[in-house]
């Protein structure tokens, strides 16, 4: 509860206007005629009631230790004089101790702490390139600006991460995550070990959307949608539910494509180094921004290739690769598609764990917000190849809440067709 603050200390009434004496016998004189205001009461910049002196106060009308000498109403007077001096001093050294301590309880929890980002990603690859990028902004819009350590989690798919933070974290504010996109939603699919539900997540909000892309080591001969019916595409994963293994599973499913995946990499940082030594041809997911921040002289270069988009609709950027959408020849595999890639509309996603006080959800967005909108990182992520795009917390949350209510029908084909190994009843 925010504390009232003692200020404006003044007297309205001029030493004059003081109420006489009585005749020496050391008693206040019982009237109403003068009111001698002597300090306002202040919270959150509100007035909230005034405290004043009267004839009448106790402050005013006791007795004084010795009755006054000869001439006594005019000194009785002065000595009133003095004594409203005197409080009025004393309760400006008491404003002085309240007004050092600050009135927002929010400053005063982070000031001089650290805040811990965890990341479902390995270091080097493109989450490592948005947190380190991005968090010096956050923090600076934060009320006690605290420091934010980033710290790679990766495994199982980036679903490692999303336990700790379910499980483990500190659910006081002081430790935040983003996690792969695709993570929220194994539950959803039932792979095992996802035991949390993102719905009790607290979402920050996501730093950018995607588009979808495979894309491939030019040298490998593999470059057009075409080449990927004629050809082996051997591309690497990071675990079950990883968009790096279901999108090449979907793709096979639902299109009839020669994707092949090899598991086991830590991060797609690994993935790129593979691709670099020969030892895959591609990979497939939520890549441009990635490849930009982590490999930004592939594209100008044409060290890769895009042979298809995952996506609705074609990105201009890659004008000649068609987005998946252009093959759906009915309804019921356009509603699975849309099921499947609504993870890219959040592809950046920060949260704070379930049960964190909502204070501090409520301030980490509005920083999360200020920060998106901040010119030094604007600039700076122009400068690292980094694209932005803000998707509000609420918005993540409605997408969750779309996709966990998609009739069961659908969920089962969505989860058949990204052929995912590592669903519970599998």
């Amino acid at each position: 509860m925010p504390r009232a603050v003692i200020s404006d200390l003044r007297r309205s009434a001029p030493h004059g206007s003081l109420p006489p004496c009585g005749g020496g016998t050391g008693r206040g004189v019982n009237t109403n005629a003068e009111r001698v205001p002597i300090l306002l009461l202040r919270q959150n910049g509100r007035a909230i009631s005034h405290e004043v002196l009267t004839a009448t106060s106790v402050l005013v009308a006791t007795p004084l230790p010795v009755p006054p000498p000869q001439g006594g109403r005019e000194r009785c007077g002065a000595r009133l004089r003095n004594a409203s001096i005197a409080l009025a001093a004393l309760l400006a050294l008491a404003s002085l101790g309240t007004n050092t301590a600050s009135a927002d309880p929010i400053e005063d929890f982070y000031k001089g702490r650290t805040i811990n980002w965890i990341l479902s990603a390995g270091a080097g690859g493109g989450y490592s390139s948005y947190a380190h990028v991005f968090a010096p902004y956050l923090s600076a819009h934060i009320p006690g600006k605290p420091n934010i350590v980033v710290q790679n989690m990766p495994g199982a798919g980036g679903i490692r991460a999303m336990i700790y933070l379910n499980n483990v974290a500190p659910k006081d504010g002081t430790t935040i995550g983003m996690v792969h996109s695709s993570v929220p939603y194994a539950p959803l699919y039932g792979i095992r070990g996802a035991n949390f539900d993102p719905r009790r997540m607290n979402w920050i909000g996501s730093i950018n959307a995607a588009t979808g892309i495979c894309v491939s080591w030019t040298a490998s001969g593999i470059t057009t949608w075409r080449d990927l019916f004629d050809k082996e595409f051997v591309v690497g994963g990071t675990g079950a539910g990883s968009q790096m293994e279901t999108m090449p599973a979907m793709i096979n499913k639902l299109f009839g494509t020669r994707i092949k995946v090899v598991s086991g990499y830590k991060g797609g940082n690994d993935v790129y180094l593979a691709m670099e030594r020969g030892e895959v041809h591609g990979r497939c997911g939520g890549l441009k921004s990635s490849i930009k921040s982590t490999r930004p002289e592939w594209f100008p270069q044409k060290k890769v290739s895009v042979p298809v988009q995952i996506a609705l609709e074609r990105d201009p950027e890659f004008a000649d690769a068609p987005a998946l959408i252009e093959f759906v020849k009915d309804e019921k595999t356009k509603q699975i598609l849309q099921l499947i890639l609504s993870p890219m509309d959040m592809d950046r996603p920060l949260l704070l764990p379930p049960g964190t006080p909502r204070d501090k959800v409520a301030a980490l967005r509005k920083a999360f917000n200020a920060a998106m909108k901040d010119r030094g990182l604007i600039a700076e992520a122009t400068k690292a190849n980094i694209d932005l795009e803000e998707i509000i917390g609420e918005k993540i949350h409605a997408i969750l809440e779309r996709a966990y209510t998609m009739p069961g029908e659908v969920i089962k084909e969505a989860k058949d067709a990204m052929s995912l190994t590592g669903a519970a009843n599998e």
